[in-house]
């Protein structure tokens, strides 16, 4: 089946690499106008350069979520350019691993204001049309260490497990403007950062999994892909588990 974003102006975050340049490869190929994040200009150009190729419209844009004034700023300039944001995907996110005894306060504030903050901050930007449209979407990228918690990411697992509260919430709150509000919840995915553990450290992980392997950046684009479509509008306070079975709910 083939499913079509045509009309959409969809927004994510994170949009470089891995998974979401993925996802926005994904979404901008069934039809919508892309709009790409990334921390440096270089990312920005990359994510513009790979839509042009594909024939997608859309840009990126340099954006540092955790920064206020520039998510503002930047959200105003898609809807001048672009139009209102029809659907959000909140995908920026970082890592400051370190074991709690150890753990440094900026390395929890700097988890909170780019993995949990930014939510709070874009989806609220986002919001007031989708509300004088009485339509949009909003998924938000959690973890299944969000749910199970993981040693020394104390600080990233508080952020993930936080975003599914927040995403719980709004959609009690705009359900009656015909917004949905959802998660998906990767487990181990195949991207850069995987890649570059030991074998060892990967086969560790893979038994953790009852299908045997990693994850696909494709598998987490098609569900946001999914939830992003009119085949998920009675489907909302919701996270979909994309694990492989390591997390079984």
């Amino acid at each position: 089946m083939n499913i079509s974003l045509k009309g959409e102006v969809i927004l994510v975050t994170g949009a470089s690499r891995g998974i979401g340049a993925e996802i926005a490869k994904t979404l901008g190929s069934s039809g919508a106008t892309l709009l790409g994040t990334a921390t440096s200009d270089e990312g920005a150009v990359r994510i513009t350069e790979t839509l042009k190729t594909m024939n997608i419209a859309g840009q990126g844009y340099r954006l540092d979520v955790s920064e206020a004034d520039e998510c503002a700023n930047t959200l105003a300039d898609i809807e001048e350019s672009y139009g209102p944001i029809t659907v959000l995907i909140n995908n920026a996110g970082i890592t400051r691993d370190n074991l709690l005894m150890r753990m440094k306060e900026d390395e929890w504030d700097d988890i909170m204001n780019t993995n949990l903050k930014s939510v709070y901050r874009l989806s609220k930007l986002v919001c007031r049309n989708m509300m004088k449209a009485r339509s949009g979407r909003i998924i938000n990228l959690t973890s299944v260490v969000g749910f199970l918690g993981n040693a020394g990411q104390s600080n990233y697992a508080a952020a993930k497990a936080g975003i599914v509260g927040f995403s719980k919430s709004l959609a009690r709150e705009l359900g009656g403007r015909n917004i949905n509000v959802n998660c998906v919840a990767p487990g181990f995915i195949d991207t850069e950062m995987t890649q570059s553990l030991a074998e060892e450290q990967k086969k560790t992980l893979i038994n953790q999994v009852p299908l045997g392997r990693l994850g696909e950046v494709s598998d987490i684009a098609n569900t946001v892909l999914f939830l992003s479509s009119d085949l998920s509008k009675y489907i909302t306070g919701s996270t979909i588990h994309v694990n492989g079975g390591m997390l079984m709910e």
